[in-house]
């Protein structure tokens, strides 16, 4: 499974890739102003700077919802970096975008996905990959998992090479549980992923050894 972070700060881009474990990055307009990214210009710079930090794809978010809008949109962002993969919403245009951008060898990540049906459509029109965002069902008092499973019973049944993206990731169960159902990718903050990490044997066993050493070598 890849691992995907879910930020537009540099800071946790970075740490997460030093972790030796980092594969990709995803981004969207919320998580951009969250940083006091604004303007075209700096966006488009701030993308450019991500890819420099990391190795693997880059999901950068178009803001037009018509056809025509989202493909300039989505050439432009294409031409910054060989590592972008332009994210297009799960609509009606987006569609049509998506499968204008697979004709064109350009990669596409299909976002705003909350059912198997809008999965499904976006795998027929060719995204390199499907975000169906899992913590926002769980907001809703909807099992998100259950919506990763639907969709890779579906991929499977047919062999889509549409990668599954789990999305809004926000804690270490929805990374394991993802892992267990066979997600291609899991994107969430850099917390989630640092949580995998922790088990409170290993603090106590690593207190324990610690001291045991100092006994004997102090």
């Amino acid at each position: 499974m890849k691992f995907f972070i879910d930020t537009a700060n540099l800071k946790d881009i970075k740490e997460a890739n030093d972790l030796g474990i980092l594969d990709g990055v995803t981004t969207n307009p919320s998580l951009m102003a969250k940083e006091g990214i604004t303007g075209a210009d700096n966006i488009i710079a701030h993308y450019v700077k991500i890819c420099e930090l990391v190795d693997g794809d880059v999901s950068a978010e178009v803001i037009s919802t018509d056809f025509e809008g989202m493909i300039v949109e989505g050439e432009k962002l294409a031409a910054l970096h060989p590592q972008i993969v332009v994210k297009i919403p799960m609509i009606k245009d987006g569609i049509k975008a998506i499968k204008y951008f697979s004709n064109k060898g350009i990669r596409t990540n299909c976002t705003l996905v909350f059912s198997a049906g809008q999965a499904l459509l976006a795998a027929k029109a060719g995204a390199t990959y499907v975000s169906p965002f899992i913590g926002r069902l769980d907001d809703i008092s909807t099992d998100g998992l259950s919506l990763i499973e639907d969709i890779k019973l579906i991929y499977d049944n047919y062999g889509y090479e549409t990668q599954i993206l789990a999305a809004s990731v926000r804690h270490v169960m929805h990374i394991l549980n993802c892992a267990k159902i066979g997600a291609d990718v899991i994107t969430g903050p850099l917390s989630a992923i640092e949580g995998l990490l922790k088990h409170p044997l290993t603090d106590s066993g690593l207190a324990t050894f610690l001291a045991d050493y100092q006994k004997g070598n102090s």
